[in-house]
């Protein structure tokens, strides 16, 4: 499966219906929860998804919920569905990660007068909320349509005028993105706080590697740079240049406007602020810099990605870096997170996957900087400062980062032997 998401561009009409879809998939999503919490408390059995779409479409019926008639039915039937998938993935994460108490622990618990908590609750689904910009909803498959231009939604338009039922087709940012006449599946629209977004995944045939390929690639991923490749090639890092610089201070500036204008508009003796419109403009435009900030990022980690994907080496090999400790740290916290090394290995997983290249994952515990390439020595002692790795057996004196790189293509093809 393929996916693609593609901005929309739609009109004030438009941009209402599909404001009140989104609501009314929130609606359905934090009813049915409700139930299922309400039905749990008063001890009663889990409600399967067939009798909560029954009871919905009861009230649905009725007078006072007859507002949801003018929403098409499947966005609120799959926003039950979603709770549904949303239980079943809780339920059998809290089988495997179930606590299990000793007799010892037991006994300790009754003598403090505690019960013990069989199940961990985290992950257990959550109310949609409005201000969280909780907006999205589900299209049936079998009733949209796209061509280059334009995707067709189900009952934007009350009327079935000709002219009114223009409504329905809302123009794409980009022409012909998404491949027409595919198989879909999934369709979704979904909104960022600035504009609307339509995703949906296509089934496509795999390609196989033609060739026989004699290179093979090792990537180590770090700080410095982005990515430095084992044949010596070196993506820099983007945050260091002088646009992202330049968005960073730009933001930095706008925070400390709105929230100056927050303590002006603050009400004396409370905790209240108001806010004004002057106020959402600058949030507005906050919002559009980080926007513009990320994007940038990620456009950035494809190109590079796709640039390696288009080498065809026999296979790619990566480290597999323990990011969670990494951020731990305060004062790299900050440039970890805007490096985003997750989001490049699964860019380069999944590309190798539409490509036939093997993608080799080395050990988080492989000591890739540490060893020679020369003599094969490992250094243990070795620190992060120190950029140059001299080792110490055979007086070699190499990059550290370039020789990461080699040990991890030395490591996959130990793994897989060359094409």
């Amino acid at each position: 499966m393929k996916s693609y998401k593609v901005m929309l561009i739609p009109n004030k009409k438009q941009r209402t219906r599909l404001f009140q879809f989104a609501g009314s998939a929130r609606f359905a999503y934090n009813w049915a929860l409700n139930r299922e919490m309400t039905a749990f408390k008063n001890g009663e059995k889990f409600i399967s998804e067939y009798d909560l779409r029954k009871e919905f479409t009861l009230m649905r019926n009725s007078d006072e919920y007859k507002w949801l008639k003018k929403i098409s039915n499947n966005v609120t039937k799959q926003a039950i569905r979603d709770l549904g998938i949303a239980y079943k993935n809780f339920f059998e994460k809290q089988e495997k990660t179930k606590i299990k108490y000793t007799k010892k622990k037991l006994a300790y618990l009754a003598r403090i007068g505690k019960s013990p908590a069989v199940y961990d609750m985290n992950g257990h689904p959550k109310f949609k909320c409005k201000r969280k910009n909780d907006y999205s909803f589900y299209q049936a498959t079998d009733k949209i349509q796209i061509t280059s231009t334009h995707v067709k939604l189900e009952s934007i338009a009350f009327s079935r005028r000709k002219n009114r039922q223009k409504l329905n087709w809302i123009k794409l940012a980009e022409v012909g993105r998404i491949p027409v006449g595919a198989k879909y599946k999934n369709p979704r629209i979904s909104y960022d706080s600035l504009n609307w977004w339509f995703s949906v995944s296509v089934e496509f045939e795999p390609q196989k590697s033609e060739g026989k390929f004699t290179e093979s690639i090792g990537i180590d991923l770090g700080l410095k740079s982005l990515a430095v490749c084992s044949d010596g090639k070196i993506y820099p890092n983007i945050n260091k240049t002088k646009t992202i610089r330049k968005l960073e201070k730009r933001q930095r500036r706008i925070n400390r406007s709105i929230s100056r204008k927050y303590k002006m508009n603050g009400k004396e003796g409370e905790d209240r602020y108001l806010k004004t419109k002057n106020i959402i403009k600058s949030e507005e435009l906050l919002l559009k810099n980080y926007h513009r900030l990320t994007n940038i990022r990620q456009n950035y980690r494809h190109q590079i990605t796709t640039e390696i994907i288009k080498r065809k080496p026999s296979l790619i090999c990566l480290e597999d870096l323990n990011v969670k400790g990494m951020m731990s740290n305060k004062h790299l916290s900050k440039a970890v997170q805007a490096q985003g090394f997750y989001e490049f290995r699964r860019q380069i997983e999944y590309k190798g996957e539409w490509t036939g290249i093997t993608v080799i994952i080395a050990d988080r515990y492989y000591p890739s900087s540490k060893t020679c390439i020369a003599c094969g020595n490992v250094k243990k002692d070795l620190r992060l400062s120190e950029r140059i790795y001299r080792c110490e057996k055979c007086g070699n004196e190499v990059d550290r980062d370039l020789q990461a790189a080699i040990n991890l293509k030395r490591y996959g093809e130990s793994k897989v032997p060359v094409r």
